[in-house]
Parts: structure tokens; C-alpha cells; sequence
């Protein structure tokens, strides 16, 4: 009993850990948005967001959580729109990439499989930032790095670093009590009362999408590993790891003050894996 405190516990620390260099990152960027960059320079990030979710698509492929963290806070800041966020978390492959490579899995199928999370999220969020204006909780709002920090009561007087580092430390907290949560929850759980659901046309995908939501890196894990054992079928698989997005739908709600806007943006998210997911079976 003592090995499964100490495993679930370590799984955690090392996922909080690995997301921290993100965290600050973003955070340093955020301040000195806040603190050092002019109008112009603001107005072009914000008219780059039209091939937004190109750019957060192409770099969601990589095999790394703090992506979406990343993203997560941005869009808090409104630093850049709804479609690029959903494209962020969409394409992100968490630790899809790491176990298909390692169990040795055809080349042209690992292309096939991140080719569909790219274009997927691509479209829908380009899709997202056309119908967003007209949705009134996703309309873009100005840059508001000064709301994001007074949210997370970060004292920003007190530097840019000073700052980062502690906005940084309190989110990687938080993460880690949530993971540790989910790690002890799916440990005693199991994916097994799952997988026999996930085989089915339209329910499969609509399970594995409710997997993919569960804001930890292990979701991709069991999506994937289930996957390879056949115990699930392709368009299930591509539903779980299409909504899953690692930690970045825990930030975006740790983050953001708007609850109503985080639980939409949170359906679009898996109504997107579900949906594709469906098409994917129906179309084989």
C-alpha cells in the first residue's frame, strides 16, 4: 500500500515538475506584455491571430503538456483567440507520440494519425474564430494581462520575475493536487470498464472523448495504450486524444475568471474528438 501512495504521488510531483519551465515562461511573457510593450506591438500580435490556429496546431504535435498550459494562460490574457486555444488543445498529443514510437508502430500510421489531429484542429479552430464574434461569452476582448494577474493576486509590484516565478509556483501546486487526484481516482478505477463501451460505433468515441477531458497526461496513456491492445477501435482512439489536453483545460480553469466561457470552450473541446472520432468509424 506504502508503493502505491509513493508511485501515485511521484507520477504527480513529476508532471507538476515538467510543466513549471512552461509555466514561468509564459508567465515572463505575460509581464513584460504587461510592463514593456507598446500598443503597436500589441495590435500585431492580436492580427496574427487569423493563422493562429495554424501556428497552435503545428506546435501542439510535440510531446509536451506545457504547451496547452501555456496556451491556456495566454488566452486568459487574451493574448491569443478561442480557435488558436482549441487548436492548441486539439492537436496536443501529450504522451500519444512517446508510446506509439516505443511499441514500434508503422511510420506512415503515426504520420495518418497526427495529419487528422492537425488538420481537425485547424479547422475547427478556424472555424471557431469565424462564429466566435457572433457568440457572445468567446467575442474577443483586449489584452487583459492586468485582470489575468490581479486574478492570481500575483503582486506584481514586486518585479517581473518576482511575479512569474510566484503565478508559476501556484498553478504548479494546484496542478499537482489535481493530478495526484486523478492518479489515485483512475488507479483504483481502471480503464477496463471502459474499453468495452469503446468499441461501439458513436458510444466508443463519446467514451474515450470523456477519458481524453481528464485533465492529466496519463488520459493520452490509457487512450493510446487500449488502442494498441485492441481494445478499442481507431476512431475511439482519435476521440481520446483529440480531447484530451493534458493539463491545459485544468490551467485554462485555474486561470480564467469566466466559468460559463471555460465550460463551453470545454464542450467545444469534446464535442470535436467525439464528433471526429464518429466520422472516422462511420467513414472505415
Amino acid at each position: 500500500m506504502a508503493d502505491f501512495w509513493y508511485d501515485m504521488t511521484a507520477e504527480a510531483l513529476e508532471e507538476a515538475i515538467k510543466l513549471f519551465p512552461f509555466l514561468l515562461v509564459t508567465y515572463l511573457v505575460l509581464e513584460y506584455l504587461e510592463r514593456r510593450v507598446g500598443d503597436g506591438t500589441v495590435n500585431l500580435i492580436r492580427k496574427s491571430g487569423k493563422i493562429g490556429p495554424l501556428i497552435g496546431a503545428l506546435c501542439g504535435i510535440f510531446p509536451q503538456c506545457g504547451l496547452a498550459a501555456a496556451a491556456a494562460n495566454f488566452y486568459a490574457a487574451r493574448v491569443i483567440s478561442a480557435g488558436t486555444l482549441m487548436a492548441v488543445f486539439i492537436s496536443t498529443s501529450d504522451e500519444m507520440l512517446p508510446i506509439l514510437i516505443s511499441n514500434a508502430v508503422p511510420a506512415a500510421l503515426i504520420v495518418k494519425i497526427l495529419a487528422l489531429k492537425v488538420s481537425a484542429a485547424v479547422s475547427i479552430g478556424l472555424l471557431l474564430d469565424v462564429v466566435s464574434p457572433k457568440i457572445s461569452l468567446l467575442k474577443p476582448r483586449n489584452l487583459d494581462v492586468e485582470t489575468l494577474c490581479r486574478n492570481q493576486d500575483c503582486k506584481c509590484e514586486a518585479g517581473i520575475w518576482q511575479s512569474a516565478l510566484r503565478h508559476s509556483l501556484k498553478i504548479t501546486l494546484f496542478v499537482f493536487v489535481i493530478s495526484w487526484l486523478f492518479s489515485v481516482m483512475m488507479a483504483g478505477i481502471g480503464a477496463a470498464p471502459f474499453a468495452r463501451f469503446m468499441n461501439l460505433t458513436i458510444v466508443g468515441p463519446a467514451a474515450a472523448g470523456l477519458i481524453g477531458l481528464v485533465p492529466n497526461c496519463s488520459a493520452s496513456v490509457i487512450v493510446t495504450q487500449l488502442y494498441l491492445e485492441n481494445a478499442i477501435g481507431f476512431g475511439a482512439m482519435m476521440s481520446g486524444v483529440m480531447s484530451g489536453a493534458g493539463v491545459g483545460l485544468l490551467v485554462l480553469f485555474r486561470v480564467n475568471p469566466r466559468l460559463k466561457e471555460n465550460l463551453l470552450l470545454a464542450a467545444v473541446l469534446y464535442s470535436s474528438g467525439g464528433v471526429t472520432g464518429t466520422l472516422i468509424d462511420l467513414w472505415r
